[in-house]
Formats: C-alpha cells, structure tokens, sequence
C-alpha cells in the first residue's frame, strides 16, 4: 500500500454527467464508500477459470465479406459475452446482456447486426449510448466491421454540430448511433423516424439511467415499432434496469459473464495524500518509468483542466477531456492518448464508460469518485482484456 501518513486531501472534483444533472444526493456518496474496497491485488494465477469459447468467429453463419473484415481485425476467438450473445441475436431473440467493462459488448452486438442488414438492406438499425465518446467509438467499430458492405451509419451525438447530422440524416444510413437527447432532439424536428427501425440497441444502459436519460430513453422506444429486435446491455443489474427490461424486451435472453465488481487483473491500491502535498506525491508517481499511459480521474470540469495545466507546466505531456470542452478539442485530446503521442489524459467521468483505450498502465483516482459503480467503471480503464493493470485511490 503507499502511504503518506498525512491529512486528508482537498475534494477538489465534482462530477460530469453529459446533459444530464445527477441528483445531488449521489454527488455527496463518495465520502461513504468503504476504503478496503479500493484495495486488491490482481488475481492471475493457473487456478483461475480459463475460458473456452464454443465457438470461433470462422464457425459463425455470417456472410463471408463479414467474416474476413472480423477475422482481419485480428478477431479469432470470441470473448465471452460475444461467444453467448452472438448466436442468439442471428436468430432473432432479445438479449439482456449482463458483463464487466471491457468484454468485448461492442463486437457482440455489431457483427449480428450487420448480418442481418446484408440479409434485407432495408433492415435499420438504432443504437443508443451514453455518451459521445461511446458513439464514436462504436460508428469507429461499424465502419471497419462493414468495410466494402455497401452499408452506412451516423452518429447523432450532443455537443456536436447538429447541422452536419442532419445533413447526413438526408441520406439512408442503415445505422444511426447516438445519445438520447440528441436523437430524441432530431426526431422532433422531424429528421429521425423511429418507428422505420427494425432494431434497437441500449448500450451501458445503467449508465444512461445514472445520467438521467430515463424519459429520452422511454420516449425513443414509444416511437419504436411494436414488433422489433432489442438488444439490452449494462455492466450492473438493478430494480431499475429489471424495470426497463420488463418495459423494453420480449421474453428476452439472459446472458450474464460478470466475474465480479472489479477486475481480477487490475491490481487496486490505495496512496495516503494530504492537501499540502497531494500533487507532489502525483508528481512523483508520474515519474516512475511503470507509469506510461495513465488516466487520471477528477470530478469538477474546472479541476481536471487545472490539474492537466500544472502537470504540463511541470514538464510532462498531458491533455484534459471534460465538458467544457468542445467535440473538436475531446476528440483530439482523446486521439492523442491513444496513439501515445500524450503520457496522461486527465478526466471527467464522462471517459470512465464504454472506451476502449488500449494499453493504459495506470488509472489514478485524484480524488474519491462519487460513487462505488463509478469506481469500477474508472478502473476499467486498464487491464483490459488479458492484461494487467493498476489503479490508485488519493486519499485521506
């Protein structure tokens, strides 16, 4: 454990939460979440449960074009969720997808979907996500996915211009992915049809009902049409999320591959801070040649931004993605740590869901995360797939 035997340090963060307030009443959990819970040492030993997929994507009934653009992504063997949901969305059925961060949901849902479009080209697709980053993400996967299928999404997403979505909008996209407010935005103004979707997936669904999408979310599927293929995928269950699945799905199939909160392999830990010397112990964390490619999470807009400017002024390479910044400006802080041209991306939790930001060394938890499910989902930032990685908790 790092230690610093020193007073708490200052909480200086609060949270992002897209276009949507959190209730206060979450905002204040973050001092009340057990301290051992932000200590455990990664799991990877022989005795642990080894996987064995009943199936490889060459055994999948896909078209053969599909199947070459998956395997040329160097996609052979299914992860588990894929392995499960997959065949049971080739053939119809509602899925109820329950799996840790980092499983692979994204290729489950995007490669039956795309089979089914091959097979009626006027079959069209709505998924709904959380948050921009995730939308972009996803249409990112679409696209090398459906390379040379004739087939075309758009992303309809807050926070980007909406002239250039509609514009697109005028064009048939067998695909539309995006985030409630903005497709419920353009629905209204006449640019979406939902009920001209044969499909619709709920992507981190507990994370849109954390956010406060709730109405968007039953707004959108209102329009949808009464006979149509939901797939419905959250990290966490809750009576919540039982609720929506009852509303939302038809006799649906439950998968669940959640092996736990956290990861096995991310190795949690917890380092001892005081005000006075919070970034200084930062500082010489960030030194150590082990932290490569760190996240670092805040909770305020104003603070992340604070915080990347003085470790930039002390030399290091470090760029911010919150709110106030704008689609252009998170999109290149983003693109600049993934290709590792940046050491460290400071953030908001609107970067703690969904992304797929490969090889991050270090998630640091400047301050205390509002709440325990926003932990987990921060540290899931690293030691994605079979590799291992660290998460660090500041505090008091």
């Amino acid at each position: 454990m790092y230690r610093n035997n020193t007073r708490h340090g200052e909480g200086s963060f609060g949270r992002f939460s897209g276009n949507r307030k959190r209730p206060a009443r979450r905002a204040r959990r973050g001092q009340n979440i057990d301290v051992s819970k932000f200590i455990n040492k990664a799991v990877i030993t022989e005795t642990t449960e080894h996987f064995v997929p009943e199936h490889l994507f060459a055994d999948f009934n896909i078209d053969a074009r599909l199947k070459a653009n998956v395997l040329a992504k160097g996609y052979n063997t299914p992860t588990p969720i894929q392995d499960k949901s997959i065949p049971h969305i080739l053939r119809g059925s509602d899925i109820v997808g329950i799996a840790n961060t980092g499983t692979g949901k994204t290729g489950a849902f995007l490669v039956p979907l795309i089979q089914k479009v091959l097979i009626n080209h006027k079959e069209k697709v709505l998924i709904i996500v959380p948050t921009r980053e995730l939308a972009l993400q996803i249409d990112k996967e679409f696209k090398s996915f459906a390379r040379g299928l004739n087939m075309f999404s758009v992303c309809c997403v807050g926070g980007a211009p909406i002239g250039k979505q509609i514009s697109e909008l005028r064009y048939y996209n067998h695909f539309i992915i995006g985030t409630p407010g903005r497709l419920k935005d353009l629905a209204q103004r006449g640019f979406i049809s939902f009920p001209q979707f044969s499909a619709i997936v709920l992507d981190e669904a507990d994370r849109m009902l954390d956010m406060g999408f709730i109405d968007d979310m039953k707004f959108i599927m209102s329009k949808m049409p009464e006979k149509r293929h939901t797939l419905f995928f959250s990290a966490t269950m809750s009576r919540e999320i039982e609720a929506l699945i009852k509303n939302f799905l038809r006799d649906p199939i439950s998968i669940s591959v959640k092996t736990g909160d956290t990861p096995k392999n991310v190795d949690q830990d917890i380092v001892r801070v005081s005000a006075d010397n919070k970034i200084d112990i930062l500082h010489n964390l960030l030194k150590n040649e082990e932290f490569s490619k760190v996240l670092i999470f805040g909770r305020t807009k104003h603070g992340v931004e604070k915080l990347s400017e003085i470790l930039i002024a002390r030399g290091f390479k470090a760029e911010s993605i919150h709110g106030d910044k704008n689609h252009a400006k998170r999109q290149r802080a983003l693109g600049l740590f993934i290709d590792n041209r940046i050491q460290i991306l400071v953030a908001t939790d609107v970067a703690a869901r969904g992304l797929d930001i490969p090889n991050v060394s270090h998630v640091i938890n400047y301050d205390i995360p509002a709440a325990y499910e926003d932990y987990v989902h921060r540290i899931g930032r690293t030691g994605r797939g079979n590799k291992k990685g660290k998460a660090l908790t500041f505090i008091g």
